[in-house]
């Protein structure tokens, strides 16, 4: 099986949670739909748009349905369910875990792809962390804020860790389905573990 058919589910997954997350973000900016819809876009896709955009291949979000297609369903089910009404709904344990799984999948999609065009080592970790957070840094910059991971805690840090253990897990063979579902489990439960215990890198005086 191909390494990125395995995590398409996984990656809907992640898609559609980054897409809720675009969604608030821009509903709490008082944006009106355009705003909206980029937002989310950007949040669930940009990454990948700046993975493919790196390897110089065609964007594969314009090359199939499904991402924007998901993307467009989750504003619709949003505003019908109203869910920027709900409060601290972004603090909720679902929506926590689904952000892990988007994190995870879309940093070891990085890695894989990375690895496909040759990359080194110090290629194979930025692909996975564009893959990863580059919806995100998108996003931020658009509406002028810092981006979230720069201020976060372990976020971007465990897309590195994946991307790396990636790349030595495919150096030592280790890339078939049972090792790469261990790793995608293993850092969903870090993510998940530095969210909930406040695991954050050291900081400056």
């Amino acid at each position: 099986m191909d390494d990125l058919q395995i995590f398409l589910i996984p990656e809907y997954i992640g898609i559609a949670s980054a897409a809720v997350s675009g969604f608030l973000f821009a509903v709490k900016r008082n944006c009106d739909w355009l705003g909206i819809f980029v937002s989310a876009l950007l949040t669930a896709l940009g990454g990948g748009f700046m993975r493919d955009t790196i390897v110089s291949r065609p964007l594969y979000s314009f090359t199939h349905y499904m991402p924007c297609i998901i993307v467009i369903s989750m504003l619709v089910l949003s505003a019908l369910f109203r869910i920027h009404k709900r409060s601290d709904i972004e603090k909720k344990f679902l929506f926590v875990t689904t952000d892990a799984v988007d994190l995870v999948s879309f940093s070891i999609v990085g890695a894989i792809i990375a690895l496909q065009y040759g990359y080194n080592i110090f290629g194979v970790v930025m692909l996975a962390l564009c893959n990863g957070v580059g919806g995100g840094i998108l996003r931020d910059v658009l509406f002028n804020e810092v981006p979230w991971f720069l201020k976060t805690g372990l976020y971007a840090t465990v897309s590195i860790v994946v991307g790396a253990v990636y790349y030595v897990m495919h150096n030592f063979g280790l890339n078939n389905i049972w090792w790469i579902m261990g790793l995608f489990a293993v850092g969903v439960v870090f993510r998940l573990l530095a969210y909930y215990r406040g695991w954050h890198l050291p900081t400056l005086d």
